[in-house]
């Protein structure tokens, strides 16, 4: 079962959270400040990490901005009072999969653990099925039924990544980033433009998958 490292300064929040995951099998792990939570994920080894914002000594920003530039695959789930789309935007930026807001559901963080780990177990693989459409980035080509094509660079990435991470959000700069590289000095709307051509060459497979727009945050693949 996997490991979960749960960082949070607040000690009934860190009991709260192991008591559900326990009770579903997980390895738990806790850290009480950032800086115990990063020692954690750089000696120990998690597969997962759930993290606060406020901490001391290494806030939940600066923890997320660190395990991303140690480990890119692992799974984050942002937990904190911090509502604000402002607040989720950054957590996006920064690299965090997923965000909860305090006072949340136990269980719907159960099952967005669950959805965060299931996620991450495609992660690796060159080919993504998206209902009965394959995406094989070892050839860039789409196979859908009989129909075997192909798709401009760009938009065959921008659709792999998406399509890597099913229910992710992921915003302009990030899919930026990752598609068109550090170093772009386009307009990021490149990205919408690149979104309404998928959308229209996909328009009759929204039984397979749909491109959805998170209001003020970025994009989502949702496999239907």
């Amino acid at each position: 079962m996997a490991k979960i490292l749960i960082a949070d300064d607040d000690a009934r929040i860190r009991e709260l959270i192991a008591l559900f995951l326990r009770n579903e099998g997980f390895e738990l792990v806790e850290a009480k400040d950032g800086a115990e939570a990063l020692e954690i994920v750089e000696n120990d080894g998690v597969d997962m990490v759930i993290l606060d914002i406020m901490m001391p000594h290494l806030d939940g920003w600066e923890l997320c901005r660190e395990i991303r530039r140690i480990d890119s695959n692992i799974p984050l789930l942002m937990v904190t009072a911090k509502g604000e789309s402002t607040h989720k935007v950054k957590g996006f930026q920064l690299g965090t999969d997923d965000y909860l807001t305090k006072p949340f559901d136990p269980m719907e963080l159960v099952m967005r653990v669950k959805a965060l780990l299931k996620r991450y177990q495609i992660v690796s693989s060159q080919t993504v099925q998206l209902g009965g459409i394959i995406l094989n980035r070892l050839n860039y080509q789409v196979i859908r039924g009989d129909e075997t094509f192909t798709l401009p660079l760009k938009e065959f990435e921008l659709l792999f990544k998406l399509a890597n991470h099913p229910g992710q959000i992921f915003t302009r700069e990030q899919l930026i980033t990752h598609i068109w590289g550090k170093n772009y000095e386009g307009d990021d709307r490149t990205v919408d433009v690149h979104i309404k051509r998928l959308r229209e060459r996909f328009a009759g497979d929204t039984h397979h998958f749909q491109i959805e727009t998170a209001r003020s945050l970025g994009y989502r693949l949702v496999i239907s």
